[in-house]
């Protein structure tokens, strides 16, 4: 972080601005809060009491604080046992969100692990908390998942295996397992115990869900109970993880980022304007439209019943509100 020479709460020009792109987001505990991180490092908190209000005003929906994280863009945010943790340029930091609400910016930690061979540090473009064993699990540029043991501030065991960058994490809780999606075109499910690949994946060697126009890689990952999404070149496709067989294929057209299970739904996000609403069976329900030209991020707030709204981020500045899935009510913006 440099603080010397960014200002907290600073204000952009509009050519930054207009480049902007924001990356991740994550709700605080109490659900009253979003942070969202952008391409120029900085995390912006946003108070959805005040954006949600019935006389809320423009300024309400501006950022409560600003504050520089990292050198890099701030690709992950997750919040975790009252902090606020984010990652992008090779580091993990931890921010209290007790300090941030009372727009107090000080990281409470900072880790970074030990990169092996690498003379550039690389970018983490995935994290995930594992509450099982309270630990945060990352990915990245050095073709590795990390795992960092919160209790005991250190780093406890790598998997290795992927050949390319990793692209996205889930966690499968109750099987004490985790799955990791890259760009060498495989989901690899790991057994957080021994650290072993159990399971590989080759989604682009399944027919009905190859695209060789678009590549193998995979950049979208997500799992619930006995079931993964995934998609990135390959279409996005819904498969049972007992069988290792796709189920669904999802006709969307362009790569896809980010995908989640919502009620009887899937609802997912990546290159284009909308959030698309798909029915487990493979059906395209809807595609919602949303400022951004692509999406880079979708957040549902489930901790907090006053404030139950998906949040929608991507290739702009706004970060877009629904009150329900299928209505953009207004954007938040940096």
């Amino acid at each position: 972080m440099n603080a010397s020479s960014k200002r907290i709460n600073a204000t952009m020009g509009p050519v930054e601005l207009l480049h902007m792109s924001v990356y991740s987001q994550s709700f605080s505990p109490c659900g009253r809060y979003l942070a969202a991180g952008n391409n120029y490092g900085e995390i912006g908190i946003f108070s959805l009491c005040a954006a949600l209000s019935p006389d809320g005003s423009e300024a309400g929906r501006k950022p409560v604080l600003t504050f520089p994280a990292h050198d890099g863009p701030v690709f992950c945010l997750e919040s975790f046992g009252g902090q606020l943790l984010s990652a992008g340029n090779g580091s993990v930091s931890a921010w209290n969100w007790a300090d941030l609400i009372k727009k107090n910016v000080k990281a409470a930690w900072t880790k970074r692990p030990e990169y092996k061979g690498s003379m550039e540090i690389p970018e983490i473009n995935a994290m995930v908390v594992n509450p099982r064993d309270n630990s945060v699990v990352f990915g990245g540029g050095d073709n590795n998942v990390h795992v960092l043991d919160l209790e005991h501030g250190k780093f406890k065991s790598v998997f290795e295996g992927h050949s390319d960058y990793v692209q996205c994490l889930s966690v499968r809780e109750r099987e004490g397992e985790v799955l990791s999606g890259s760009e060498d075109g495989t989901v690899r499910i790991w057994d957080c115990r021994t650290s072993d690949c159990v399971h590989r994946v080759d989604v682009h060697k399944y027919e009905k869900c190859a695209r060789p126009q678009f590549g193998k890689w995979i950049s979208c990952l997500t799992t619930d109970s006995d079931w993964m999404l995934c998609g990135g070149g390959p279409s996005l496709s819904l498969w049972h993880l007992r069988s290792l067989t796709p189920t669904s294929v999802f006709g969307l057209s362009g790569w896809q980022r980010q995908a989640l299970f919502y009620q009887d739904m899937i609802l997912a996000v990546g290159q284009g304007p909308t959030v698309s609403h798909c029915l487990l069976g493979g059906q395209v329900k809807a595609q919602i439209p949303c400022t951004p030209n692509n999406v880079n991020s979708l957040a549902l707030n489930t901790n907090s019943t006053e404030h139950q709204v998906l949040t929608v981020a991507g290739s702009s500045q706004h970060v877009d509100v629904f009150t329900n899935v299928s209505y953009r009510a207004f954007s938040l913006h940096f």
